[in-house]
């Protein structure tokens, strides 16, 4: 299946060339509500965002920590559909038609949306890439090569028991980057080994062209560098996601303090992953 050329292989295209990682953003659509969500999405690329990963909120997600459930969670009470994250990338289309967006989350409101009626609307839209956790390799023809065919990158997660016999497959029809997860469990509930993560971006790399973003766990500056010195990508998001919610007041709303929360922690993460190749190039 040939790989579409999108924003998202653009954007590491220049980055490599460049050399340095790229930091990629996660936040949830719609926490902790529309308008909000929406300023904090816009605000992004100028705070140093290279990538965006947008949460599609899911009333099941299995595979989170209980930042990113507590921020699906406070997305779904306000009124976020899959419906309204798509019109959200049609707005910050609008205003940049520069910065990737991926969309990441599980297969079960694409497909209560239908997915030939998604990937249509997400293309229409311009979202560049799909992370859906819950669809393996073996259901790439459930919404991976159509995916394909619509010209959306489908990134696929490698993890740190995705052993030498699996890893072939995982990679088959991966498009855009390879995600890593640092570490096993949930999102945001240890801190990485930086170790074995370059081993693991070595391992994932002698198999494929694509770049290694790392995320799962990195959530200070200091940390998105040691990433960076070995990865293509860092991916920060469990962090940000917490910036939303110690932003906001008793009852929950967004506060003034919200979006500068956000914005202020991906401009120190940026910093971070800026100077990541040449602190790796000082312990050479």
């Amino acid at each position: 299946m040939e790989t579409p050329t999108t924003r998202l292989t653009r954007r590491f295209a220049r980055l490599a060339a460049e050399g340095r990682p790229a930091l990629v953003t996660f936040t949830m659509a719609g926490d902790p509500d529309y308008a909000v969500s929406s300023e904090i999405l816009m605000a992004l690329p100028a705070a140093g965002a290279d990538v965006i990963e947008l949460g599609m909120p899911f009333s099941d997600p299995m595979a989170d920590g209980p930042a990113i459930q507590m921020a699906g969670q406070r997305a779904l009470k306000a009124g976020q559909t899959l419906a309204i994250t798509l019109e959200m990338v049609r707005a910050f289309r609008a205003g940049d038609d520069e910065t990737p967006i991926v969309l990441m989350g599980y297969y079960n409101p694409i497909y209560s949306y239908g997915n030939e009626r998604f990937l249509k609307d997400a293309a229409a839209v311009g979202v560049d890439g799909l992370i859906i956790v819950d669809l393996p390799p073996e259901a790439d023809d459930e919404l991976c090569i159509p995916a394909l065919s619509a010209g959306i990158n489908f990134i696929r997660l490698a993890t740190p028991t995705t052993d030498d016999k699996r890893l072939p497959t995982v990679l088959q029809n991966t498009s855009g980057f390879v995600y890593y997860v640092s570490i096993t469990g949930i999102t945001g509930t240890a801190a990485p080994d930086t170790g074995k993560v370059a081993a693991a971006v070595s391992r994932i790399k002698r198999l494929t062209d694509l770049p290694v973003a790392v995320g799962f766990g990195v959530k200070t500056p200091e940390q998105a560098a040691a990433i960076g010195a070995n990865a293509d990508g860092v991916v920060v998001g469990s962090a940000l996601v917490e910036a939303v919610r110690t932003s906001l007041d008793d009852a929950g709303a967004a506060t003034d303090a919200t979006v500068a929360a956000v914005s202020g922690l991906v401009s120190a993460l940026a910093e971070g992953v800026r100077s990541a190749r040449p602190k790796a190039a000082e312990l050479r």
